[in-house]
């Protein structure tokens, strides 16, 4: 296996536009620094190339065909297809791009130089080998694609529920009398501000960024914290509670999710518990504010303090929300926690698919997959 300059294998040029030259309803792909592509009327490039983000969260596409490019895009060639394959140069972007970013220089905006690509040693196997490669992890990428579909897919299924169990909120075509969520609240409580710890305490602790913006979970990159005995009546969140995240930047303050876990955790001081009375079950108003119309009600509410935005627990409770009977809000909940409990087996094969594919990620640049043939 030999390792070879980058530089002498590829031309590496950059897009000449503006971020603002985009149209909406423009012909052509124009790739900037963003996961995803713009669209624009024009196009300066025709070819089949491999494109890295310069500047800001590092990332890499693949394409082929016209399009545009932002000015701090890198648009990489191969010279010979014949002895480097473009999608073979893909993969080996994707791997290294975690590389770029620990060669990232800057203030705010990270970015890096052209030498940072040049000076980049790539696997260079025969053409067939890289051919393979590519196969290999096409169908594994493709597998988590699918996987992730279907969990999309589910959190669609929730919202479908919803609309067709409770009508959508805009319209209220089933005729709910309306109250406030203070009529379906026993009480609320602001999380703890005692500083937490990486990785030792008695209670893993809720933060904003543990709440997704459609209201699941993600429990990656928890922190701990100890509490005595008071301080676990206030600030510990428990099964069937909801989570309300009072302050963050405008489009993301008014995140909410049901808390699910058997074992409770404790939750920070930009959250806001609420605790359903007996007239209510948290599903339902977790439903309600992450519907389309939620989402809308919390942006208008929020007010912005210094660049973040911020909804109060009296706020929240003023909000107005249908009063449908109990029954139904808990026949809703059955469906949704019969959905959710797929979705997290769903969620575990994924992990198990990732794996797999960063292990033939791997195996692949060290020669490792197709041993015999190398």
């Amino acid at each position: 296996m030999n390792l070879i300059d980058l530089g002498s294998l590829v031309n590496i040029k950059t897009g000449r536009l503006d971020a603002n030259a985009s149209t909406i309803d423009g012909a052509f792909p124009f790739f900037t620094c963003s996961i995803q592509p713009l669209r624009i009327s024009t196009y300066s490039y025709d070819t089949e190339c491999v494109l890295v983000a310069g500047n800001g969260d590092l990332n890499v596409k693949y394409y082929k065909g016209k399009f545009d490019a932002y000015q701090r895009t890198y648009i990489i060639e191969s010279k010979d297809k014949s002895i480097l394959d473009v999608k073979y140069l893909y993969w080996f972007m994707k791997k290294y791009i975690e590389k770029l970013r620990q060669q990232t220089i800057g203030g705010v905006i990270k970015y890096i130089k052209l030498g940072n690509l040049t000076s980049a040693k790539i696997p260079l196997f025969e053409i067939d080998i890289q051919r393979k490669i590519v196969n290999v992890l096409e169908k594994s990428n493709g597998i988590i694609k699918k996987r992730q579909f279907q969990i999309v897919a589910l959190d669609e299924l929730t919202q479908s529920v919803f609309l067709d169990m409770f009508g959508d909120p805009f319209y209220n075509p089933k005729g709910w009398k309306i109250g406030k969520i203070a009529d379906l609240t026993k009480s609320t409580q602001y999380g703890t501000s005692s500083k937490a710890n990486e990785g030792s305490g008695d209670f893993p602790i809720l933060r904003m960024n543990n709440i997704t913006y459609n209201g699941n979970w993600d429990f990656s990159a928890l922190k701990y914290i100890d509490l005595d005995e008071k301080e676990q009546e206030k600030y510990l969140v428990h099964k069937g509670e909801l989570l309300f995240n009072r302050t963050n930047s405008r489009e993301l303050v008014g995140k909410t999710a049901v808390y699910r876990n058997d074992i409770p955790s404790a939750y920070a001081g930009y959250l806001v518990k609420l605790i359903p009375n007996i007239e209510a079950n948290a599903e339902f108003i977790a439903a309600y504010l992450n519907s389309a119309y939620g989402k809308r009600v919390l942006l208008n509410k929020a007010k912005s303090i210094v660049g973040m935005a911020n909804i109060n627990a009296q706020e929240l409770k003023a909000i107005d929300i249908y009063l449908p009977p109990k029954k139904l809000q808990d026949d809703y909940a059955y469906k949704i926690q019969s959905i959710l409990k797929y979705r997290e087996q769903l969620k575990g094969s994924l992990e198990s698919y990732n794996n797999l594919y960063n292990s033939l990620l791997q195996k692949a640049f060290k020669g490792e997959l197709f041993q015999e043939l190398v």
